[in-house]
């Protein structure tokens, strides 16, 4: 039950604390674009089965692979995708932070 409220507390909490503490003025607007950095789970779909809550996502799936955590991480020294980035990153932090509670829970 913790691992459900780590991963998916970072996935919709995380972004929109992110967006009403960081982005005043704009909160909502941000908090829309942080909360849909979850978009890049549509590479579950290429998976088989496309769900298994025992895989860690993380250098499993195309779109959360190092090759893409490397481009997301860039995204955030340009001021034109630093947004999207972050909410790249954030999705990111979720799945690792599930990963590691996967880790934990299997020893």
């Amino acid at each position: 039950m913790l691992r459900f409220l780590l991963h998916y507390g970072i996935h919709f909490l995380v972004p929109i604390f992110v967006a009403f503490y960081f982005f005043k003025g704009q909160s909502l607007k941000i908090a829309i674009v942080l909360l849909m950095g979850i978009l890049i789970d549509v590479d579950h779909l290429f998976a088989n089965p496309i769900f298994d809550p025992n895989r860690c996502s993380i250098g499993f799936h195309p779109l959360h692979s190092y090759w893409a955590i490397i481009a997301y991480t860039t995204f955030l020294f340009f001021k034109k995708t630093r947004i999207i980035g972050i909410a790249l990153m954030i999705h990111i932090l979720a799945d690792t932070v599930d990963c590691i509670m996967l880790i934990l829970q299997s020893e």
